[in-house]
């Protein structure tokens, strides 16, 4: 995947095509105008540069994904954790809880996030 960055207006019509597909690129310009108010070139013009960035792929005019969206999503949080922090996950979490405070809860599943990555870890030879 080139690039893991989507604004806003393309990650609603990209969610667009994960909750509908696979679906006409017909089908999706007509929900684009519906949703989005775009014009049909638009809405293709987006599509064609969400197919180049490898998240999905227009095959004789059916759309598909390349990916799923959590997929997308896990490259996109890894792509921000390797620029905004060299890959430094720890850093990351440094930064992130010295000005919001986690819950009980919060702090839990991320211990429960350790504990399963250590059980899997420790289980490849």
């Amino acid at each position: 995947m080139k690039d893991a960055h989507l604004g806003a207006v393309e990650a609603k019509f990209a969610d667009m095509i994960w909750e509908n597909e696979p679906l006409s690129s017909a089908k999706l310009a007509k929900m684009a105008a519906q949703h989005l108010s775009w014009k049909k070139t638009t809405a293709f013009t987006v599509l064609k540069r969400l197919c180049d960035k490898g998240l999905f792929q227009n095959d004789k005019g059916t759309v598909t994904s390349r990916m799923t969206r959590d997929e997308f999503y896990a490259r996109q949080s890894e792509q921000f954790v390797d620029e905004t922090f060299a890959g430094s996950l720890p850093a990351f979490l440094a930064a992130f809880s010295s000005r919001k405070t986690m819950s009980e809860c919060e702090i839990e599943a991320l211990r429960q996030l350790i504990d399963r990555y250590e059980k899997k870890e420790g289980s490849t030879p």
